[in-house]
């Protein structure tokens, strides 16, 4: 298969269309291959390697779907977007769901062609960037959980489809939001978050899409809204199931049409922005209850990505109360002792990794000499024993040092990533998120054959 430098593959059976196409790309300084059918796009990708897969949803032998199915299936590593007819939300969020990276709806707007196919392009650029950025306690660790929760980040930074992100509160949704960004190609583009129960409801429609002046008393010239801001990047929208129903209409038109109207504006403009949404309500419940628009819903959850509660991911306790102190002290504070570790182990967290930050920092404050003890963490009475915790592999430090105690939480994450992977140690280092040497060289030092 040979290499394509600037070259697209464009598929749609309106000859018209793929002229325009065409003519747009190359006044991009680009190349296209226009084929009119899904057989002769197949002939055209076992030959080629193409940056950027542009295919409608209808074709005379099949559907633009085919086509996203074979590239993934085939490991092609090419971005497609599809085209899709007017309004056709369902058409675009299937798309989506079966791994295309973004689509346009027909009649084809030349804005936003150019501004989709940029962002392919730097996506294939930069595809690398960033993946060191974006790390926190909060998504640190070494459990299967984590490792499937980090495969899947590097795997969601390659699209463009909206995320939902659900999981407990305090159990890092948006640092999860961060790390998929800071892995895109929108890695050098803002980040926007927004606390959608935070906003008083009459100044929602401003302050999502912004004014222009003399929109209503106070408006002293033109404002950008949060749509604006994050133009080219990433718009976070925490708490999302508490925005009032008027303003999921909306949100809804805007995430559909990608584009916005000022208050006070008469005109549309299109923004460029990848939608990241979450919430620790249940939102399928919301809604059942009538709350939240099941249009809306199924627009912004085309992938679920969940993250874990701590309760169930004991086995990254002691790499987390590493980081955060190493943090809070530089390393050169004091340190857990048994009882502080025995408290830790048996708690059950209702607030999860941002509430074990907020007792090792008033532990720290609170401690007199170089150990922090169980009387530091003011556990008391909400201390409350896990069945989970009392298990064979459960983490119970006091009986053991912190180095056996980390070794053998490492032992058991690579034992049970071999069993998922049946032996195979090149996928168990990538359900690790690890090298494959980086894999050897620990089974080497922990003496597992």
């Amino acid at each position: 298969m040979k290499r394509t430098e600037n070259r697209i593959l464009v598929i749609d059976d309106e000859a018209d269309i793929r002229e325009l196409i065409e003519l747009t790309l190359a006044r991009m300084g680009l190349d296209a291959d226009c084929v009119g059918s899904v057989g002769e796009a197949l002939a055209m990708l076992k030959e080629n390697r193409y940056q950027l897969c542009l295919t409608d949803m209808r074709l005379p032998d099949g559907d633009g779907l085919d086509i996203v199915r074979h590239i993934n299936e085939s490991m092609l590593d090419t971005p497609v977007a599809v085209i899709t007819a007017y309004g056709s939300a369902e058409n675009a969020v299937a798309a989506l769901k079966v791994g295309a990276f973004d689509y346009i709806s027909k009649p084809v707007s030349l804005d936003q062609l150019r501004t989709l196919v940029k962002s392919a392009l730097r996506c294939d650029e930069e595809e690398n960037a960033g993946k060191a950025e974006g790390n926190g306690p909060m998504t640190l660790g070494v459990s299967p959980a984590m490792a499937q929760v980090s495969a899947l980040i590097a795997r969601l930074a390659k699209s463009q489809a909206p995320i939902y992100i659900s999981g407990e509160s305090g159990s890092g949704k948006e640092l999860a939001a961060r790390q998929i960004h800071a892995q895109s190609a929108r890695a050098k583009q803002p980040f926007v978050p927004v606390n959608c129960g935070a906003i008083p409801e009459n100044l929602m429609e401003s302050e999502f899409f912004g004014y222009r002046k003399g929109a209503f008393t106070g408006a002293d010239s033109d404002r950008e809204g949060f749509f604006q801001a994050a133009r080219g990047g990433t718009l976070f929208l925490d708490e999302v199931a508490d925005l009032p129903l008027l303003m999921q209409v909306k949100l809804l038109r805007a995430i559909q049409e990608k584009k916005v109207r000022k208050v006070g504006s008469t005109a549309e403009e299109p923004v460029d922005v990848r939608i990241m949404c979450a919430t620790h309500k249940d939102l399928r419940d919301c809604v059942e209850k009538g709350i939240f628009r099941q249009d809306l819903y199924y627009r912004i959850n085309v992938i679920e990505l969940r993250i874990p509660s701590l309760r169930e991911r004991r086995e990254d306790i002691p790499a987390l109360v590493d980081s955060i102190m190493r943090r809070l002290t530089g390393g050169t504070g004091p340190r857990l002792d048994a009882s502080a570790w025995a408290d830790l182990s048996t708690y059950s967290f209702p607030g999860n990794v941002r509430e074990l930050e907020n007792i090792l920092e008033r532990a720290t404050a609170l401690c007199t000499g170089t150990l922090i003890s169980a009387a530091d963490l003011q556990l008391g009475d909400t201390r409350i024993p896990d069945p989970s915790a009392t298990g064979e592999d459960a983490v119970v430090p006091g009986t053991e040092t912190l180095e056996d105690l980390l070794d053998r939480v490492e032992r058991s994450a690579i034992l049970s990533a071999l069993e998922q992977t049946k032996g195979n140690r090149t996928a168990a280092a990538r359900v690790l998120g690890v090298s494959f040497r980086s894999l050897r060289y620990r089974m080497d030092r922990l003496n597992m054959e």
